[in-house]
């Protein structure tokens, strides 16, 4: 009898306690529903409508943005940018943590180092690139210097390149400190105990490090991909609504619909960009939940 009315207290806590988690959250939760999950169920709607005449219009405004090749431009340089970009951020970032933990004397003062290009403005990003790579920046007068021509970085193939290192350069710090929080979860007793064992700093990296970090590693690369899709505002501000081909972006090209008011076109391709961003997460997770099984 005694037992089952602690048991019953147990239980009557643990309701308790569920019940004021889910207290907390319904503030946020009656907001993403409000201004996330409504809207992205109208815009669902009016994929399947036409612009004018607001009548049924099937799946006909998916075939008419897939047979559109701006559309088609912007996919592939999204895709380009996102698959070039993210696995440069992910190595990059990691190598850098990995450092910066095994640093004691500077290692905070090189993570705010890292930190700084997150608080700048992105117009000031902007002004940046632009002093540097116009075709009468900093660098084409370096190159007149020395003899050589003039490249006009942001109207040839080099806009891309530039794109992805502002990226990069841009969001490095972020991901520097996600690893950082990551690595630092690691108990230092595993490394002890590899080392008596004679594992060398490659092994306790590969055998230790890598599978400790795998939801950090989930994390980062979804934070990661996110971003990477807002990086339309750098390429926006240093060349407009029509940029050279090479980074005319998905998100360039639901401005000019926007402006345009082709709101069925839009809602069809948000839609689309929706499944393809949860289909990321899914692939991550999958993976994820792969390699935990597999250690």
């Amino acid at each position: 009898m005694l037992w089952n009315k602690f048991n019953k207290i147990g239980f009557d806590k643990q309701r308790k306690q569920k019940v004021k988690g889910f207290l907390f959250i319904i503030p946020s939760l009656i907001g993403t529903i409000i201004f996330i999950l409504l809207p992205l169920l109208d815009v669902l709607r009016r994929s399947f409508l036409g612009a004018v005449n607001g009548r049924l219009a099937g799946f006909n405004n998916y075939f008419v943005i897939f047979k559109n090749e701006a559309y088609k431009l912007a996919i592939i340089n999204t895709l380009k940018f996102t698959v070039i970009s993210i696995p440069i951020l992910l190595i990059l970032s990691l190598m850098i943590a990995v450092i910066l933990v095994n640093q004691d004397s500077y290692g905070h003062i090189l993570k705010s180092t890292f930190l700084l290009p997150m608080a700048v403005p992105v117009a000031s990003v902007v002004l940046i690139w632009k002093i540097l790579f116009y075709k009468s920046g900093l660098v084409n007068s370096i190159f007149i210097y020395f003899g050589a021509d003039k490249v006009d970085f942001m109207n040839t193939e080099y806009a891309f390149t530039i794109l992805v290192i502002s990226y990069i350069w841009k969001n490095i710090g972020y991901d520097i400190l996600l690893w950082t929080a990551g690595l630092s979860g690691i108990p230092i007793s595993y490394y002890e105990a590899a080392k008596v064992d004679g594992a060398t700093k490659l092994q306790c990296f590969i055998k230790i490090t890598i599978p400790n970090l795998v939801p950090t590693m989930y994390m980062v690369s979804v934070l990661s991909v996110l971003n990477s899709l807002k990086v339309f505002r750098e390429a926006y501000l240093i060349s407009g609504n029509y940029p050279h081909k090479s980074i005319y972006m998905i998100q360039h090209l639901m401005n000019n619909w926007f402006r345009d008011l082709a709101i069925d076109k839009m809602s069809a391709a948000a839609v689309i960009n929706t499944l393809a961003i949860f289909l990321c997460m899914f692939v991550f997770k999958k993976l994820q939940g792969k390699y935990n099984a597999t250690y």
